[in-house]
């Protein structure tokens, strides 16, 4: 609350001997009674922005028109459906580009642009179907325990995509089809595509990193990428290294 002087020599000392509180006369009734009324008058024109419109129009400003809200779900990859009749792109390694026929079929499935998919696929396990993270994350997309239906093998990849791919096409569908915040939903959980980026966690901020950037150049067609040479330097070639040999023992 904000006092003028003079209220406030009232709340600090008492009444002022000048200030007359006897009954006012009739006269005063009616002035009292106008400067009421201008009173009301003027807060109800503030309230309904008419003073503001008013100004903003003598001074030759526009006033803001806000639109209503759009869609709240508005994919880029669900109106164009060519991307789900492309190849993954060939830069991805090869322990991923072994399951580029079925990152195509999933991408149908899920209505997903197949290179978001081969994407995800690389940073999470390179095309590891048995990887295993320190956090208990399983399978291709590194897929949490609880995620999985009782009888469910979370190492069999069609399951791991099933609950892997869901996650991630929500996750889109939540960050409003913006990729960057659904890799960050994917990593650290949908509840932070409505947080600031410097609250999210540092390992998230990381996977967003490598992620956009090798997913840009994948959407661009590149033959390589910087970024996921990065990544594999950072790394990754560790875990390629063991999608490799997991793949050469299968094929044995």
């Amino acid at each position: 609350m904000a006092f003028t002087k003079s209220s406030a020599q009232i709340y600090k000392y008492g009444r002022p001997a000048e200030l007359d509180l006897r009954r006012p006369s009739s006269a005063g009734y009616h002035h009292i009674l106008i400067a009421v009324s201008i009173t009301m008058l003027a807060l109800f024109l503030i309230s309904t922005g008419w003073i503001s419109l008013k100004k903003a129009i003598q001074k030759g400003v526009q006033p803001v028109q806000i639109s209503p809200p759009g869609p709240i779900i508005q994919l880029s990859h669900f109106s164009d459906p060519s991307f789900l009749a492309s190849p993954i792109a060939s830069l991805f390694t090869p322990e991923v580009q072994q399951w580029s026929d079925d990152i195509l079929r999933w991408s149908e499935t899920y209505n997903l642009d197949p290179n978001f998919i081969a994407t995800v696929m690389q940073i999470e396990s390179c095309g590891y179907p048995e990887a295993l993270s320190r956090v208990g994350a399983e399978g291709l997309f590194q897929v949490m325990p609880y995620h999985f239906s009782d009888g469910e093998h979370p190492y069999d990849p069609d399951i791991n995509a099933l609950r892997g791919l869901s996650y991630l096409k929500r996750s889109l569908e939540l960050a409003g089809g913006d990729e960057r915040l659904a890799l960050a939903g994917y990593n650290g959980g949908h509840g932070v595509i409505t947080l600031s980026m410097t609250d999210w966690p540092e390992e998230t901020r990381r996977y967003v990193y490598w992620g956009t950037g090798i997913y840009e150049d994948a959407r661009k067609n590149k033959t390589s990428s910087d970024r996921l040479d990065e990544w594999l330097s950072a790394g990754g070639a560790g875990l390629c290294a063991q999608s490799n040999s997991f793949s050469q023992l299968s094929d044995e």
